[in-house]
């Protein structure tokens, strides 16, 4: 097994992190953890990060103010984490066919 080196490893972790002061809104009640498009009439929390940990800031009545409270841009955010680099795809394999001929009777 080919371990990533520590160094290597706590860069990437650095890298993927949100920045100290980063803004985001989380949708307030049962469902946690959905996608923005959901329940956009759901009230929003805004949390701030402070370097270790999210805190609560504030609370939004619905996704538009609170993505105009956190600036929230998906693309820049995107951006911060690396896509792996893939190298030349596999042939395709070849498609199946039997080593009988069959003749229907």
């Amino acid at each position: 097994m080919e371990d990533e080196p520590l160094e290597e490893w706590a860069a990437h972790r650095e890298q993927r992190r949100p920045t100290p002061g980063e803004r985001r809104a989380t949708p307030l009640g049962d469902q946690q953890g959905r996608g923005a498009h959901v329940n956009p009439d759901v009230p929003r929390g805004i949390q701030d990060w402070d370097g270790h940990q999210w805190t609560p800031t504030g609370v939004a009545e619905d996704f538009q103010a609170a993505a105009s409270e956190t600036g929230e841009d998906a693309a820049s955010r995107a951006e911060q984490i690396p896509l792996p680099t893939f190298g030349k795809l596999p042939r395709m394999p070849e498609p199946w066919r039997p080593t009988e001929v069959f003749h229907r009777p």
